[in-house]
C-alpha cells in the first residue's frame, strides 16, 4: 500500500540534474557566475548576458 502519491518522496534531483534537464528539454539555461566548470572569459559572457537581459545585480560595483 502506498502513503504518498506517485512522484513525491524516493529520490530527489540534485540542482545540476534539474539544470541540466531545462536545458535538454526546454532550452532554458541555468549558469552560475561562479561555477568553477567555467574559464574567466565565460563567466565574463554570462555576466555580461545577465546585465544585458536583467540588469545589474544589487550590490555590483561598475568596473567601467
Amino acid at each position: 500500500m502506498r502513503f504518498t502519491p506517485r512522484g513525491y518522496g524516493g529520490h530527489r534531483r540534485s540542482p545540476d540534474e534539474v539544470k541540466r534537464d531545462g536545458w535538454q528539454e526546454q532550452g532554458v539555461l541555468a549558469v552560475s557566475i561562479d561555477d568553477h566548470r567555467l574559464s574567466w572569459p565565460e563567466r565574463e559572457l554570462v555576466r555580461q548576458l545577465g546585465e544585458k537581459l536583467y540588469g545589474r545585480r544589487d550590490g555590483e560595483v561598475s568596473d567601467d
